[in-house]
């Protein structure tokens, strides 16, 4: 059973929210702030967590780059219409989808089911062809999931690491970005527009200099490619 930590201040939201995921025999834990969540999430097995922006105490964005400093558990931030912004900067501190209020039901139990199903297994095209890729001075090591940028290891997130392994099993293939969301999310393109943040996120940590990228390209128009 997967166990999913609810953070949301609105105590009739998480109380609906328990009500949808243990009804689908999810475990749930409950925090009504920031600082609570990490309390929650150091002392328990927590699988993905649901994480509301606006918070008393610490917000959701803190409240994230805490936990990514120690964990690439699956984050899928609960913004309302009116804060795009905070899913752009969710997504830029990790968080790895984002779920818009008020939401249905039914949608929030589809991305909550697709969102660990990405993180326990790879759809057949993403399966490994052979452990470690090597292209210039980039290493992708699938069995470690580690990569390293001239010999440095480099810290990525679960979907950075399955975006870049994607792009350097297929050098100089250009890959649209919604085909990079539907093979990495392994869904339809909901929210394609997550892509181009991940590649941003990317480039910053294997290129020297990310405005000028060596490896990973935008073929305009197109989509993106990792040149080999």
């Amino acid at each position: 059973m997967y166990n999913i930590l609810v953070v949301e201040d609105e105590k009739e939201i998480a109380a609906a929210i328990e009500v949808y995921l243990k009804n689908q025999n999810y475990g749930v834990y409950k925090a009504y702030n920031g600082m609570e969540a990490i309390n929650i999430f150091e002392k328990e097995q927590i699988d993905l967590i649901l994480m509301d922006v606006m918070m008393p105490i610490m917000d959701g964005i803190q409240t994230t780059i805490k936990i990514r400093e120690t964990s690439n558990v699956p984050i899928i931030f609960l913004s309302a219409k009116s804060e795009d912004t905070d899913k752009i900067m969710g997504l830029n501190i990790g968080a790895d989808d984002y779920i818009t209020k008020p939401f249905n039901p039914l949608e929030l139990l589809a991305r909550v089911n697709s969102c660990l199903r990405r993180y326990t297994s790879y759809s057949n095209f993403s399966q490994p062809q052979e452990d470690v890729i090597r292209i210039g001075g980039v290493e992708l090591n699938y069995t470690t999931k580690e990569v390293l940028v001239d010999g440095a290891p480099v810290k990525t997130t679960p979907l950075e690491f399955k975006i870049l392994h994607l792009l350097m099993r297929h050098p100089n293939r250009v890959f649209s970005i919604e085909e990079i969301y539907e093979k990495v999310w392994n869904e339809p393109a909901y929210n394609p527009d997550t892509v181009t943040v991940h590649i941003r996120r990317i480039r910053e940590k294997i290129e020297i200099n990310p405005k000028e990228p060596k490896y990973l390209k935008v073929v305009w128009g197109i989509g993106y490619k990792f040149e080999g």
